[in-house]
């Protein structure tokens, strides 16, 4: 298999951030992206070479017509944290997979995932999908990426890095994380699908090395050319913060994370995993301040004028 022989790839998730970054890239490299969405044409968001196909990935018909004529998948779970639906999604997904004849899925779980089990939805619905997705004996491979760096580039932390120089995340300072970025994510994503002998494996995706919260914030700095000092966001805040947007049990889901890593219970979950995911998949992941000097930070400015 190689990534420049073309495929035909049914993206689950593409009009998301991280399904649609994968989604971008495979068109890039000139290979056939269909995708699954219950938005009218009016707001999907601009996937240039990608094709649509209107349903929801809880109806088994709308996601075996998804699969219809693909070669390979690749799959981001949508942020839903019921064990049921996430089950069968998962179901459904792996189910038209087979009846595609689905040369390789890949599936990104979001999320680092505990080797043991937790009370934390995030964590466990994920395991769920890709048990489901295993055993239902589709060629898979696993990607578990851990905190994404565009999630900095936002309304909650661009003002106050470009106006006072801080950067506050809900991860404590000590939390070695190996920050990555939604194109890292579609480079590991087109790996995952590309790379022979893959089936079955399961990788820590993430940066080239692990960064505590005061080593990224130099980095930050080095990218914006000021300094930048790092400070701890309490979980509870951000799910507060998070739920006016998206709801109080999507905030839930996604802020367990989050009070789980406050917790200590696993320091290192977020951390690279020495080298073995870069090296299989042959990735050569920048360094932070380099994806840091890329971004447009000024239109976070309080001194940028309105349009």
């Amino acid at each position: 298999m190689s990534s420049e022989n073309p495929m035909r790839v049914a993206v689950v998730g593409a009009t998301g951030f991280q399904g649609g970054a994968v989604a971008r890239l495979l068109t890039e490299r000139r290979h056939l992206v269909r995708t699954l969405t219950r938005r009218p044409s009016a707001d999907r968001p601009p996937l240039p070479g990608a094709s649509f196909v209107a349903g929801d990935l809880g109806r088994p018909g709308d996601v075996r017509q998804l699969f219809e004529g693909t070669t390979h998948a690749f799959m981001t779970m949508p942020l839903v944290y019921e064990s049921e639906r996430v089950e069968a999604y998962a179901r459904n997904v792996a189910e038209a997979a087979l009846e595609a004849g689905t040369e390789r899925l890949v599936f990104n779980a979001n999320t680092r995932i505990p080797l043991g089990p937790t009370d934390v939805a995030a964590f466990e619905t994920r395991r769920l999908a890709e048990r489901v997705l295993r055993d239902s004996g589709v060629p898979l491979v696993v990607i578990r990426p851990p905190v994404y760096l565009d999630n900095l580039f936002s309304p909650w932390n661009g003002p106050a890095l470009v106006d006072d120089g801080v950067l506050a995340y809900p991860l404590p300072p000590s939390a070695r994380t190996a920050w990555l970025s939604h194109r890292g994510l579609a480079e590991a994503a087109l790996a995952a699908l590309t790379r022979e002998d893959l089936e079955g494996r399961t990788f820590d995706i993430g940066g080239e090395r692990s960064l505590t919260g005061g080593e990224l914030a130099a980095a930050f700095g080095r990218g914006l050319g000021r300094a930048v000092r790092y400070e701890e966001l309490d979980p509870a805040a951000f799910e507060r913060s998070l739920a006016e947007l998206l709801g109080p049990e999507t905030a839930a889901g996604v802020a367990g994370i989050y009070h789980f890593m406050a917790s200590g219970a696993d320091p290192l979950l977020m951390a690279d995993d020495d080298g073995v995911s870069t090296e299989v998949l042959a990735l050569e992941p920048p360094p932070v301040e380099e994806w840091v000097a890329r971004q447009p930070w000024q239109v976070w400015a309080s001194d940028t004028p309105l349009s």
